[in-house]
């Protein structure tokens, strides 16, 4: 009868701890609505952190990329300005050498004429001189 009476006070779940001398472990439960957890506060304090600081360098590499392609923008105008430069003294390069080449054209046509005119008057001088010169010698 004492055990039956035990039963009833302790409840169904007594029943099977009466035997040893284990504490209940429903005795170490959180209650349901006790949200005083302190490691669970840590934890999401440390979560906190960990994305403000993920955050603070997202927001760093965000910048770095801004400047990045402020750069690049910058580069590719620079780059457009130059080529825009390199076409018109491209253009003024082969007006130049067209120029220069009709010039020496001209020039060595001028050369060849002169070279052949010239040359046969001083062949026909000196023909002159040397027959006067045989002459001279042989009549002195």
């Amino acid at each position: 009868m004492r055990e039956e009476m035990r039963k009833k006070i302790l409840g169904p779940g007594a029943a099977a701890a009466a035997g040893s001398d284990l504490p209940d472990p429903s005795a170490y439960a959180i209650p349901e609505g006790a949200d005083d957890d302190p490691y669970a506060e840590f934890e999401q304090q440390q979560q906190v952190e960990i994305m403000r600081e993920q955050d603070q360098h997202l927001d760093g590499v965000f910048r770095t990329v801004g400047n990045l392609r402020q750069q690049a923008d910058t580069m590719g105008r620079e780059l457009e300005e130059q080529r825009e430069m390199l076409e018109v003294v491209e253009e003024a390069t082969d007006r130049v050498a067209g120029r220069l080449q009709n010039g020496m054209q001209k020039l060595q046509h001028v050369m060849r004429k002169n070279e052949d005119r010239f040359s046969g008057c001083c062949i026909a001088v000196l023909i002159f001189v040397l027959i006067l010169l045989l002459i001279l010698i042989l009549v002195l």
